[in-house]
């Protein structure tokens, strides 16, 4: 891998960073988990997309740069060394879209994805259910074709469907083979929630904002033609996600980088001594570059061909548990002032106390690290599986 910047990629981390000063917010937009910071959020994206922003890496017909990933990551670097809001559609571009643009036809790929680069649509993503979280193939939900081939007729619930209170669509994996098991028999479909027989019910988060929703399907009767991918083949399309999930789009290392540097400014300007936590800084800092680094691997080898494979499953575990990590050494630096919340006088130590309650749900959601381990033993160091 060659860590050496191109000229090309100089200049346009350049233009990204001019264009970012000129046009981020003066002031934080409301939590994009509220009614209202959701719709300012939907604003920005539309911003985003009207400097061609928004999927830079998207080829140009869908609204993007056509540009690789390696300009992807620079333009995170710049984007949270900014202090930009965060992406409310992040669903949609960060984990559908790669998705679509492997498996989806040349008529759903115009049809959906200018749209959501413009944040018209804003997708949640339905995997979770009741009586399956991380154990994404024992979903029961399901969806049967009619004998026209025409419509699905969807029954179900999928729950822990981040924002879908005020998204657009949702798009998730329904059982459409009833003789079939685990992951066989899955069918991966897009629907919209304006759907009749669609019901979606908001659900709290530990601060009390709506981040979450449950949604119940009655009969729902969805177009044939949102079928992402082979019927019966929702298994590996949804795995595609998932790999985009864990493996490099959802969580760019710009993120820690930036917070490792906050949490290194914080400590410096604290007069504190102590050795303690020092190295834990020293440790939140080396821990964000070692993930930056590896992900600019990941994107090297994805671009000459690479599949992300069951790794992901290691990359997923790492950036989870350094996020918490960071916000618990930034936690322990502010000592009292860290329960103050972000609407206090002071409101740094209320973005470390509100960034360590979002990062307790990381090691959760893409599915549960403790799940992730058991990947990572069976198929990436072959272990032999307990009697």
């Amino acid at each position: 891998m060659d860590l050496d910047f191109t000229p090309a990629h100089d200049a346009f981390r350049a233009e990204a960073r001019a264009w970012l000063e000129a046009n981020v917010p003066a002031q934080p937009l409301a939590s994009m988990d509220t009614e209202r910071g959701f719709h300012e959020h939907r604003a920005w994206e539309a911003t985003l997309h009207a400097g061609r922003w928004s999927a830079v890496n998207w080829p140009v017909e869908y609204g993007g740069r056509g540009v690789d990933l390696v300009h992807w990551l620079i333009f995170e670097e710049e984007y949270w060394r900014a202090g930009a809001p965060l992406r409310v559609n992040q669903n949609g571009i960060f984990l559908l879209a790669p998705t679509m643009l492997e498996v989806g036809t040349a008529e759903q790929k115009a049809r959906f994805l200018p749209r959501m680069a413009a944040g018209l649509d804003v997708w949640c993503q339905g995997w979770s259910e009741p009586n399956a979280g991380s154990d994404l193939a024992a979903i029961s939900s399901r969806a049967r074709l009619s004998d026209d081939g025409a419509h699905w007729t969807v029954t179900g619930q999928k729950t822990w469907c981040s924002r879908a209170v005020w998204a657009d669509w949702i798009f998730g994996i329904f059982r459409t083979d009833p003789a079939s098991e685990r992951h066989r028999g899955l069918t991966y479909i897009l629907i919209p929630l304006d759907t009749p027989g669609v019901t979606v019910r908001p659900i709290a988060k530990l601060d009390g904002e709506t981040g979450f929703a449950e949604v119940f399907f009655d009969d729902v009767r969805v177009d044939a033609a949102n079928t992402l991918g082979a019927v019966g083949q929702g298994w590996r399309v949804a795995m595609a996600t998932a790999g985009f999930e864990r493996g490099v789009t959802l969580r760019s290392p710009a993120r820690y980088v930036e917070a490792a540097r906050r949490l290194a400014a914080m400590y410096a300007a604290s007069g504190v001594d102590d050795g303690a936590l020092r190295d834990a800084v020293a440790a939140a800092w080396m821990d964000a570059q070692a993930y930056r680094l590896h992900t600019y691997h990941t994107v090297s080898r994805v671009m000459a061909g690479a599949q992300i494979g069951a790794e992901a499953s290691l990359n997923k575990i790492f950036w989870s548990e350094m996020d918490v990590r960071i916000q618990e050494t930034g936690l322990r630096l502010l000592g009292d002032r860290a329960l103050l919340l972000d609407t206090a006088a002071d409101a740094d130590p209320g973005r470390w106390l509100h960034g360590w309650m979002a990062s307790l749900a990381g090691t959760i959601f893409a599915g549960t690290n403790e799940i992730q381990r058991n990947i990572v033993a069976d198929r990436v160091l072959d272990l032999p599986r307990g009697s």
